[in-house]
């Protein structure tokens, strides 16, 4: 088994020569960081008002195909914001998966909702199309103002996949459900900036997409988040909401509802303009790390997660498989210690204390996969 490890890290450093230590995924700023940063600085816009604001919404519009994108200041925020958008209620009910990260099931709490996990694809790491079909047959009944979960009373107001380390997900089949329940659909993209999937940008296929810019990510400002949409009222309203619902006038401060002081600074936008400007850089290295990642642990017998037919995926943060949690365990502590690190996947939500009494189905493949998943080192190779 050690002499098994020893040849991943060793091939892992191999790709990284430079580097005595290999991080997970670190920011790398090879372009127009600096200038644009200190012209945000000169111009003495540094908050949620400034030209890089709304150059950082219309790049974010082109790349996606959206038609609309709002600037959020984080990935978080931008989901909660998207719930609010989406109609979803305190006491109401939200589909989503149990295999991701806390921020997904965090934001469906922020409005007062529950989640209701259902099963991932072993092949995608993103929600089941098959398994969101099986739950909602088996739990939910349709009214004449929404779908209602039979077991609960409470409605099910919007369904959350998410696509994992940026691989997509089977999100048409997923959207198809959602539109046959009359459930809306809101696209967790936060990891999948500059991913695709049947040559759609994923974040498109629901009412509304997510991405986060957080410092570990494809495309970084620090922090940061976006909401996009192709529905120009729903754009208007997140803008609205998100500047503290201030009505605009030159020296007046009226409110009209509840806000929330969720615009991205002038400063980080700055720095996202210079890194979106080099997305395709980014993905196009990552990508081709992932397919020397690929061949390397095919000759090792090692299962490495590729992206399915029809799917483009940014490689955000490569994942192999062991054969169970021992061995998994095990390659965490010998890469960890010998200058290379790696990570489990996220602890799965339902076994987390504040989510263990939602309902779910029986999980079988997010079970599976957590037993055995790591992810490796997926930054930028010089």
């Amino acid at each position: 088994m050690i002499e098994k490890f020893e040849k991943i890290v060793t091939f892992v450093k191999e790709q990284y020569p430079e580097r005595d230590f290999v991080g997970l995924h670190e920011p790398v700023f090879i372009g127009n960081e600096r200038e644009y940063v200190l012209d945000a600085i000169d111009s003495t816009f540094v908050s949620s008002v400034g030209s890089y604001v709304n150059k950082f919404e219309e790049m974010m519009a082109q790349i996606t195909g959206a038609k609309y994108a709002v600037a959020i200041v984080n990935g978080t925020n931008a989901l909660h914001m998207a719930l609010i958008l989406a109609g979803v209620k305190s006491g109401d009910e939200v589909l989503s998966q149990s295999l991701t990260f806390i921020a997904t099931a965090n934001a469906i709490s922020y409005v007062g909702a529950s989640p209701l996990f259902v099963d991932v694809d072993r092949d995608t790491l993103g929600m089941s199309s098959s398994a969101l079909k099986s739950f909602l047959e088996q739990n939910a009944e349709k009214k004449p103002n929404g779908t209602y979960n039979r077991l609960t009373g409470k409605k099910i107001s919007a369904c959350v996949p998410m696509h994992t380390f940026g691989l997509p997900c089977r999100i048409d089949e997923i959207g198809a459900i959602c539109e046959e329940w009359g459930i809306c659909l809101v696209e967790d993209a936060a990891e999948s900036l500059g991913s695709y999937y049947k040559g759609r940008h994923t974040g498109v296929f629901g009412k509304i997409g997510v991405f986060s810019f957080n410092g570990n990510k494809t495309v970084t400002c620090g922090g940061g988040g976006a909401l996009i949409t192709d529905d120009e009222e729903l754009a208007k309203r997140a803008k609205h909401l998100t500047t503290q619902a201030k009505v605009p006038h030159k020296w007046e401060f009226v409110h009209d509802e509840i806000g929330f002081n969720y615009r991205m600074p002038n400063l980080n936008a700055a720095l996202a303009c210079a890194q979106l400007e080099q997305l395709e850089k980014f993905v196009e290295n990552k990508r081709n790390l992932s397919s020397s990642y690929k061949e390397f642990f095919e000759s090792q017998n090692i299962e490495f997660i590729a992206e399915i037919s029809e799917a483009k995926a940014n490689y955000w943060l490569n994942a192999l498989l062991f054969d169970n949690r021992e061995e998994r365990d095990a390659f965490l502590t010998y890469s960890n210690s010998n200058g290379v690190m790696t990570r489990p996947v996220w602890e799965l939500m339902n076994r987390l204390e504040m989510f263990k009494n939602c309902q779910a189905d029986d999980l079988k493949n997010s079970i599976w996969l957590a037993d055995r998943l790591v992810n490796i080192p997926s930054g930028f190779r010089v």
